[in-house]
């Protein structure tokens, strides 16, 4: 390979595979290095530099400079102990090399061809990391391409410029099929650097595709007029995005539908029929929770802010609506607020409702020692415990008409009272429940944890393999895995082989 060979080379391969020359240089060089190697009786270790402009190429050969207290070199024809490498170069050091210019080999047909090859493995990493730094970046985003193949339900799209992306069956919306050719749309989750090349991992059932379509299909969003607050789909079926316009002159959800609905159509085609509700948004979470539950309308609303939930009312007639088909309405809706939904009729929840007004006035009444009247006064005043009656702003209670400073003084008086005499008793409890030394001794037990099961009637290690995984972490607040792993190990007693037969006796 002659210098002029190697500026052609250098310009063909750049400009066919669209790699920096840069690259190529490199890729030369260490052909040319390598067949330098090849050509050599000696394992020297032979390195070669290209002039960018002329192509001329020098090559030297190296030796690693190692430290004196290596008894013996790995190899001495490409290391150097650093006593000797400093006899020829002052400022050696370990880790450095030794260079040597050294007689260019001339390249026959085989080294030809090993330097060929060297070249073309070189500039097809070049091209995968230039893949891998393309694509980097655009995570998050939807990907148009080209179907290429279809294998057991996995398809691969050819995004042009010799990348790939693939879609794996899981992530392809149920009972959708493409054929060779079909110009497809994913979401770009994932960018994997594997041996055989990058893996561009997309996802048609992901609900950030949907979102991406609509910023594609509503003008009005790229603008910044409309906002997209979340999405949640049932793949193929049934999917709902919430939306706000950021300005007053503007219908969100008439911009997101279009034209005799042509907007949201476009996306539903996209995704196979996905049927696509729009929901407004709202930052008070009870009115989102309502809109979500479109089309079912919400009649009443319960919120429980400790257990993240709602209990959301509607007419009788609509509670299949409300719920949908397989729970499908409700779920999308509670994926879409982020709140626990729960759904049932008026008549369901004006029942529940006197239960638990029920529950409240016996209660105060009996904690609090107070008549009915009054104990009925708290429950429809929205106080569901005594702590709320002990601890909640005093203004709160003196609001309500029925009561006086004398009597809200000495409402909270009492609970408080009720509420210490609770913690000194489970106190007293829980220094009086003494664990066995066997829950003790296990693996894995803490005093502190051992002294909290004691409390809750959990006092052997017997006692501790009968609970169920459920149980335990109620109890002691540890994941589900923490209470398994516990269980597990003290049920290892149960397995322990006991005497064969015809032993002990």
């Amino acid at each position: 390979m002659n210098n002029k060979e190697i500026l052609l080379v250098a310009d063909a391969v750049s400009n066919e595979k669209g790699v920096p020359k840069e690259v190529i240089f490199q890729a030369i060089e260490a052909a040319l290095a390598t067949a330098t190697r090849k050509g050599h009786e000696l394992e020297l270790d032979a390195k070669v530099i290209i002039d960018r402009e002329t192509g001329e190429y020098d090559t030297f050969r190296q030796w690693l400079i190692v430290d004196d207290t290596e008894e013996e070199l790995e190899s001495a024809e490409s290391q150097i102990k650093l006593s000797d490498a400093i006899a020829k170069q002052a400022d050696a050091e370990v880790g450095g090399f030794i260079i040597e210019l050294m007689e260019s080999a001339v390249f026959g047909r085989i080294a030809a061809q090993t330097a060929k090859q060297v070249i073309v493995q070189k500039v097809r990493e070049a091209e995968r990391a230039q893949v891998v730094e393309l694509y980097q970046e655009k995570i998050g985003q939807m990907i148009l391409g080209t179907v290429k193949r279809v294998e057991r339900g996995n398809v691969t799209l050819d995004l042009g410029g010799n990348a790939e992306a693939f879609i794996p069956r899981e992530e392809m919306i149920p009972r959708e099929s493409f054929r060779s050719g079909d110009r497809v749309r994913g979401y770009l989750k994932e960018v994997r650097s594997e041996g055989r090349g990058p893996q561009l991992l997309l996802s048609r059932v992901a609900p950030e595709l949907l979102i991406e379509l609509f910023k594609l299909e509503v003008p009005e969003i790229g603008d910044g007029l409309i906002e997209i607050k979340g999405a949640a789909r049932d793949p193929g079926l049934r999917a709902k995005i919430a939306v706000v316009a950021t300005e007053t002159r503007i219908d969100p959800i008439g911009s997101c539908v279009g034209m005799r609905g042509s907007r949201v159509q476009t996306v539903t085609n996209e995704l196979s029929g996905e049927r696509v509700d729009i929901i407004l948004w709202d930052e008070e979470p009870a009115r989102f929770a309502i809109n979500a539950m479109s089309p079912a309308e919400a009649l009443s609303i319960i919120v429980d802010e400790d257990k993240h939930s709602m209990d959301i009312a509607v007419a009788d007639d609509q509670l299949s609506q409300a719920i949908g088909r397989g729970g499908q309405n409700v779920r999308l809706a509670s994926q879409l607020t982020g709140w626990e939904l729960n759904i049932m009729s008026a008549s369901a929840a004006d029942e529940k409702a006197e239960t638990e007004t029920s529950g409240l006035i016996e209660l105060f009444k009996n904690d609090l020692d107070v008549d009915e009247d009054v104990a009925l006064i708290l429950a429809q005043e929205g106080f569901s415990s005594l702590d709320e009656v002990a601890y909640v702003p005093e203004q709160e209670m003196l609001d309500i008409e029925e009561f006086d400073v004398d009597i809200v003084t000495e409402l909270r008086s009492r609970a408080r009272d009720v509420l210490l005499t609770k913690a000194i008793a489970n106190e007293e409890q829980l220094e009086s429940s003494e664990p066995a030394q066997d829950l003790l001794d296990m693996d894995g037990m803490t005093k502190e944890m051992a002294l909290i099961l004691a409390s809750k009637g959990v006092v052997t290690l017997d006692d501790l393999a009968d609970q169920a995984v459920d149980e335990l972490v109620e109890i002691t607040a540890v994941d589900e895995k923490q209470a398994a792993a516990l269980i597990m190990k003290a049920r290892e007693s149960w397995f322990v082989d006991g005497p064969e037969d015809g032993e002990g006796e």
